[in-house]
């Protein structure tokens, strides 16, 4: 168990007392040498301040209770896309709680439109294990609204070490479309006003449908994918973005998809070929017999309709005549580069 897990695990290690319910419990953090400090000591209040959420709901007389997974649904704030890249991290777990219990508890909300449900606040991938596991979920049910809940996620999410950009920034995004206001953004992802904005601003330049492509990206930061945002502005980039995903190989990586898509956006537009220079042909009368239209490749005559086959023939069988009184003249004119 990771130090995370054992931290929050250490509040249910006795019945939960008010008396009991101490600062004390909280995890210490071991000693480190001074250039790991300040790293160190940010990750440890992140823990606890998710370790007084816990803290929180015991002392308001909340209990562990023991819930059908399948009575939950996920959060109305996705905040995370699916770990498809790391299948054993999620099989890890469930091996993990099947073998040692659920040694954390997930926390809980009543459904705001179905009293007889539920609704996640954190602690989805145990969830999902738990319901693999076909067995009961052990959880804190406590009373949210909205913005209570919005945080409570926050709380989890600012401790977990993995959490990508693009999953901060789609989780900014729908906050904000939910109704929830900048300032609680920030609180809930412990970031100051100026970085809530660039989230939101990488979200909404980013399709949806191109995010669940590319996925998690875990080693991909805000640099590139501003990089993103900027290249699919260029003329053509989204038509080539989406032509790609359409055609995309199967097995690359979150990031390897990632890097394909920014190439794609970035690659030059094929220039069209020029349209070729068609000339039409016309009589001493004005009437038009043929049309000359030129190419990179070639020139063709075509002749119109209205002419009929005959003077086609007709032409055909003057080309070789035309052919040599063209050579002659064009031998003997020393503009066209032949000789005298």
């Amino acid at each position: 168990m990771n130090k995370r897990s054992k931290s929050i695990a250490s509040i249910f290690a006795t019945r939960p007392e008010a008396e009991e319910l101490s600062s004390d419990n909280a995890a210490r953090p071991p000693r480190v040498s001074s250039g790991s400090v300040r790293s160190m000591k940010e990750s440890f209040s992140q823990i606890e301040r998710e370790n007084e959420t816990l803290r929180q709901s015991l002392s308001e007389g909340a209990r562990i209770v023991e819930v059908d997974p399948f009575l939950v649904d996920p959060s109305p704030y996705a905040d995370r896309f699916n770990d498809e890249d790391d299948p054993t991290s999620f099989d890890a777990l469930v091996a993990s709680i099947a073998e040692n219990g659920q040694e954390v508890p997930v926390l809980l909300r009543t459904h705001p439109q179905d009293p007889a449900r539920f609704q996640t606040a954190f602690g989805h991938r145990r969830l999902r294990a738990a319901r693999a596991l076909g067995r009961p979920v052990r959880a804190v049910v406590r009373e949210m609204d909205d913005e209570a809940l919005a945080l409570a996620q926050g709380i989890e999410n600012s401790a977990r070490q993995d959490l990508t950009f693009i999953e901060r920034a789609v989780f900014a995004a729908r906050l904000e479309d939910a109704g929830q206001n900048r300032q609680v953004i920030g609180r809930a992802l412990n970031v100051d006003k100026a970085e809530v904005s660039k989230l939101i601003a990488t979200a909404r330049a980013v399709p949806d449908a191109l995010a669940r492509h590319i996925g998690r990206a875990p080693k991909v930061g805000r640099t590139r994918w501003q990089a993103l945002v900027e290249a699919l502005k260029g003329e053509g980039a989204l038509e080539r973005v989406e032509a790609h995903c359409h055609t995309a190989p199967t097995g690359l990586t979150s990031d390897e998809r990632f890097t394909a898509v920014l190439a794609a956006a970035k690659r030059a537009p094929t220039a069209a070929p020029p349209a070729p220079a068609e000339r039409p042909i016309l009589a001493r009368s004005g009437r038009r017999v043929a049309t000359l239209t030129r190419s990179e490749r070639d020139a063709r005559l075509v002749i119109d309709r209205e002419a009929g086959t005959g003077f086609a023939d007709f032409l055909a069988e003057r080309l070789p005549d035309l052919f040599d009184a063209y050579e002659r003249e064009r031998g003997s004119d020393p503009s066209r580069g032949g000789s005298s």
